[in-house]
C-alpha cells in the first residue's frame, strides 16, 4: 500500500519553514508600506497612490519563484509587493513617491507607482498600461538570442489585457517560444468598469491557447497555489518551452487609487465581503494549520515590519530634494552647455532660418 505524503503544502513544493515565514513576512512588509504611503499621501506628502493591498499573496508568490540578480521584472503600478519580494526595498519605495533626487526608480523623474531599478533588474514602466509587457518580451528575446539562462516576467491588470500591446507581446512570445511569464492581477474591476464588460468571455488565461502558450487560473488568495503555478512557468522557460500566462485572481481592497472613489460604482456589502478574501490572514491561517506561525513569532515580525516602515518613512523624508539646476539630467544625453535648461529656438531673432 503506497505511503500517503504527510509534509506540509509548503515542503511538498520545495520550500522550508524560513521560506515561507519570509514570504508572508514580505506580504506584511508591502501591506505597512502601502497603508503608510496612503497616511502620507493624505497628509500631503505624496501627490498620488494606486494600491496593491489584496495583490501582495500573488505578487509575493510569483516573485518569490524567480532569482533576484539573474531575472528581469517588468512590473505595473500595483507591484509594490513584487518589486520589494524582487529586491526594492521600504525605503526606496516611499521615496520614489517622494520624488526624492536620489530616488532609484528615476531621480524624482517618473509619477508615483512607476517602479524600476538598474540594481535590481527592475525596468521601470511608463504611464500608458501594457507597455511594460512588451518590454519584457524585448529581454526575454534578447536572453534567447545571447543564450543566456535568464526569464523575464511581467505582470498587468486585467483591464490592460485589453490593449493592443498584449497581444503584440504575447503572440511575439508564443511564436518564438520566449522565456518569458505574464502574470494577470486580475482583481475584477478596471478602474470603474467590472469584468463583464472589460473581458468577453470572463477569461484572461483563456486567449493563451490562441498563442500557443499555457493559460493558468489560480486563486490570488492562495500563497502556495500561486507559487506553485509560476514555479512551474518558471521551470518551463529555463527548459526553452516557452512563455506561460498566469490569471491570478485577487482582490482590490481599495479604490483604484487616492483620486478614486469605489464607493460611487461598487456596493458597499461587496467591499465588505472582499475582506475575507484578503491573503494576508488566509496565509497566516495555513501558517499556523502547518504548525509554522505562533503567536509570539506573528508578534515579532510585525514588531518587525512596524519598525522597518517606521526607519524607512523617516529616511526617505530626510532625502535631498531634486534642484533646479539637475532638471536636465536624465533628460538629455549630454550636459546642455553652460547647464540650466534649454533654450527654445526663436525663428524671429534669427533671421527665421
Amino acid at each position: 500500500m503506497a505511503q500517503t505524503d504527510t509534509r506540509p503544502r509548503h515542503a511538498e513544493l520545495g520550500l522550508s519553514d524560513d521560506d515561507v515565514l519570509g514570504m508572508y513576512r514580505a506580504m506584511l512588509l508591502a501591506r505597512a508600506v502601502d497603508e503608510r504611503m496612503w497616511l502620507m499621501q493624505r497628509a500631503g506628502k505624496i501627490a498620488f497612490i494606486i494600491s496593491g493591498q489584496g495583490h501582495e499573496g500573488a505578487q509575493v508568490a510569483t516573485s518569490w519563484a524567480m532569482r533576484k540578480g539573474v531575472d528581469w521584472m517588468a512590473p505595473f503600478y500595483r507591484s509594490i509587493a513584487s518589486t520589494m519580494t524582487f529586491g526594492m526595498s521600504a525605503e526606496d519605495i516611499i521615496t520614489a513617491h517622494l520624488a526624492k533626487s536620489d530616488d532609484v526608480s528615476s531621480g524624482g523623474r517618473q509619477m508615483p507607482g512607476h517602479y524600476g531599478g538598474a540594481p535590481y533588474n527592475i525596468v521601470s514602466l511608463s504611464s500608458p498600461v501594457g507597455t511594460q509587457v512588451l518590454h519584457a518580451v524585448g529581454i526575454a528575446m534578447g536572453a534567447w538570442v545571447r543564450g543566456d539562462d535568464v526569464v523575464a516576467m511581467t505582470q498587468f491588470g486585467e483591464g490592460t489585457s485589453s490593449q493592443g500591446e498584449i497581444h503584440e507581446a504575447m503572440n511575439f512570445a508564443g511564436v518564438h517560444g520566449l522565456p518569458v511569464i505574464f502574470v494577470c492581477e486580475n482583481n475584477g474591476y478596471a478602474i470603474s468598469v467590472p469584468l463583464d464588460r472589460q473581458v468577453a468571455g470572463g477569461s484572461v488565461a483563456a486567449r493563451a491557447a490562441g498563442y500557443g502558450m499555457p493559460g493558468v487560473v489560480v486563486d490570488g488568495g492562495d500563497v502556495l497555489g500561486c507559487y506553485a503555478a509560476a514555479k512551474e512557468a518558471h521551470e518551463r522557460a529555463r527548459r526553452g518551452d516557452g512563455p506561460t500566462l498566469i490569471e491570478a485572481q485577487v482582490v482590490r481592497l481599495t479604490s483604484h487609487s487616492s483620486d478614486d472613489d469605489q464607493r460611487r460604482y461598487r456596493d458597499p456589502a461587496e467591499v465588505d465581503a472582499l475582506k475575507e478574501r484578503d491573503p494576508i490572514p488566509q496565509f497566516a491561517n495555513e501558517l499556523r494549520a502547518a504548525g509554522v506561525l505562533t503567536d509570539e513569532r506573528e508578534e515579532s515580525l510585525r514588531a518587525e515590519v512596524k519598525a522597518e516602515v517606521n526607519d524607512a518613512s523617516r529616511s526617505a523624508e530626510a532625502r535631498p530634494e531634486p534642484t533646479a539646476d539637475d532638471a536636465h539630467e536624465r533628460v538629455y544625453a549630454e550636459p546642455i552647455p553652460g547647464g540650466g535648461t534649454a533654450v527654445p529656438h526663436d525663428p524671429i531673432s534669427d533671421g527665421g532660418h
